[in-house]
């Protein structure tokens, strides 16, 4: 982040922040940016990466100070969310799994869940994120079919889970069950409880087009026992309503990959096309490269506000999934507009390794579809206009 950039948050964010900010560029410029080739590559999870993050708090970027975290607004988490995305897109989402988490059990969790589990959350010593979708269904989450059976004094969990992020490399996770079955609507029945790693369950790593070094993996819950007091809240059947609104910050993250990876697609092409020369000029003179520079910048630009203004819905306290689905609908179509044109304008370069251009070419399409589908953002934007 440029002296600029900084100059325009200024009546934003706190001074702690802006050194907040300062410190994750430098970490990106020193510990990042020359590694990602390499673990990107070879689809290497990047333990070293993830163990800094855990140094400069980004485990508790949103986690209370009261608990030990850095307590940082949506806004400031967004733009850090930007930077680390256009260096290495995949680093981002080890923190945001781990902190949507974070989010339900902080909103809904017991006080003594809370004492227990967010310390060490915000710490880094316990990392973890979200096991919702199942191999039968994806976005439509009420359909899952892993059932968390009450005893006298513990859940039996049984089913399996896949596409989770933090499960093969993290020791827990949150994860929606049914502790109902007969209830109608299904998810009145639906529940969210902290399962640990050594309960006992298995994840196995899942090969990936893009977003690599990230694990990603199915998970088999066979017979898992956890505690009652493992259950997020004080009462069953909230567990939907209580991941929803986690995934509103999880939605701005993923919109604020989409301006990263989006604003690493332009800065590409534009260093690219003053360099290249094609009928003896640079290809930056040609008017057709012009027209496609001027409108990735517009929309990126345009995705930038609405992911702030998301943001900032988000901190007010008050509901924001109409802002949060605007701002990972339009980055997220952004990203994919942006690789895409950057790819037409490197030409036989862009889709070779040797420069970033194909790994934004593969990453983009996540984004549209990771955190909700951007069909399902359509849906929920129009839901709340008619309202």
């Amino acid at each position: 982040m440029n002296e600029q950039t900084l100059r325009e948050l200024d009546k934003n964010i706190t001074e702690d922040e802006k050194l907040i900010l300062g410190s994750v560029d430098k970490f990106l410029e020193k510990d990042v940016k020359p590694y990602v080739k390499e673990f990107e590559s070879e689809d290497k999870y990047p333990q070293d990466i993830a163990d800094k993050m855990a140094e400069l708090g980004l485990f508790g970027a949103t986690i209370s100070q009261e608990y030990g975290g850095l307590g940082l607004s949506a806004v400031t988490y967004s733009k850090i969310v930007e930077n680390v995305s256009s260096v290495w897109m995949s680093v981002s989402g080890i923190f945001n799994s781990h902190l949507i988490m974070c989010a339900a059990v902080e909103k809904h969790g017991t006080d003594e869940m809370k004492e227990n589990y967010l310390p060490k959350f915000a710490s880094g010593e316990l990392r973890g994120g979200i096991a919702l979708t199942e191999p039968d269904c994806g976005t439509d989450l009420q359909s899952i079919k892993t059932k968390a059976i009450k005893n006298n004094q513990s859940y039996t969990i049984n089913g399996s889970k896949t596409w989770i992020t933090n499960s093969v490399q993290g020791d827990v996770l949150a994860v929606l069950a049914k502790t109902n079955s007969e209830i109608s609507p299904p998810h009145k029945g639906m529940s969210l409880i902290l399962v640990e790693k050594k309960s006992g369950y298995v994840a196995k790593k899942l090969k990936k087009l893009g977003y690599r070094g990230i694990d990603t993996g199915e998970v088999q819950l066979n017979q898992i026992e956890v505690p009652l007091e493992n259950l997020i809240g004080k009462e069953e059947g909230k567990g939907l309503q209580q991941i929803l609104s986690g995934l509103e910050l999880g939605r701005i993250n993923v919109a604020a990959r989409g301006v990263g990876l989006g604003r690493a697609a332009l800065e590409d092409s534009i260093e690219y096309s003053k360099v290249r020369k094609t009928f003896g000029k640079p290809i930056s003179q040609h008017q057709s490269i012009q027209i496609k520079l001027a409108e990735m910048a517009t929309r990126l630009e345009a995705s930038r506000l609405l992911t702030e203004q998301a943001a900032k819905a988000y901190d007010s306290g008050k509901r924001s999934d109409l802002q949060a689905g605007m701002a990972k609908l339009h980055a997220t179509e952004t990203a994919l507009f942006n690789a895409t044109e950057a790819m037409r304008i490197h030409g036989g370069f862009g889709y070779s390794p040797e420069y970033n251009i194909e790994r934004y070419y593969r990453d983009a399409p996540l984004l549209a579809i990771g955190e909700g589908t951007n069909e399902l953002q359509k849906i929920i934007i129009a839901k709340q206009l008619v309202q």
